[in-house]
């Protein structure tokens, strides 16, 4: 009695050679020996064989997905936008910190210059109000330096004790920045010198302008303010 043969019901039997597979089969990937009986009755079979790494997942054509990449993970590329980034970034932050700089050094400047004007302002406005308060001090006592001028004029004070009183005086004065105007032989000046009298006298050799012959009241001065000035004669050149 004969046996059917495989295959007469238009279906191919799946043979698939594995390494538990397949008498024939040395190994994983090798051909199995073909079946006798099969071949006796003149019948072949497509037989796909496992393949190893890369291997086409159809017979005889190639995937796309059969290769691996080339180029590992962390390409050169990708390395070379992130140094990008990176110098972009620190490239902004040295900009930040550049204009940073500068502002805070604008600002110092300023608050120097400000200080230095607010210094010179405070000096300033403190000489000025010392300068009035001594001023002020003057101007009560200029009756008693009249009096003191008037007896040196006459010759009271030419010598005494109240002619050293009259020194100490003048003196303490003067170390508060107190000035004395007028004198005679100097030549007239309208803005320290007051002509009460314009009279003929002989001046001194050398004298080209109107000239003081004689301090009828002195004037006072302490730095650039004017006390009072000084009253005078004078006299032209001939």
């Amino acid at each position: 009695m004969t046996e059917p043969a495989h295959g007469t019901s238009g279906e191919q039997p799946d043979v698939t050679a594995t390494s538990a597979e397949g008498a024939g089969g040395d190994a994983a990937g090798t051909p199995p020996r073909g079946d006798s009986r099969a071949e006796a009755h003149g019948e072949r079979h497509h037989t796909y064989y496992e393949g190893g790494p890369g291997a086409s997942s159809e017979p005889g054509g190639e995937d796309e997905f059969d290769h691996a990449s080339s180029e590992p993970s962390g390409s050169k590329p990708a390395g070379d936008a992130a140094a990008a980034a990176d110098g972009e970034a620190e490239g902004t932050a040295l900009a930040e910190e550049e204009s940073m700089a500068a502002t805070l050094l604008a600002d110092l400047q300023r608050l120097q210059a400000e200080y230095v004007n607010y210094k010179k302002r405070v000096d300033r406005d403190r000489e000025v109000i010392r300068h009035t308060a001594v001023g002020s001090v003057v101007e009560s006592l200029l009756p008693v330096l009249d009096d003191i001028h008037m007896a040196r004029q006459a010759g009271d004070l030419a010598s005494g004790p109240f002619a050293s009183i009259a020194d100490k005086l003048e003196a303490t004065l003067g170390r508060y920045g107190v000035e004395r105007l007028g004198e005679a032989g100097q030549e007239f000046d309208p803005t320290v010198h007051e002509a009460l009298m314009h009279v003929e006298a002989e001046l001194p050799e050398g004298a080209t302008g109107t000239t003081v012959v004689q301090v009828l009241q002195p004037g006072y001065r302490i730095g650039d303010r004017l006390v009072r000035a000084a009253r005078v004669s004078v006299a032209d050149p001939a």
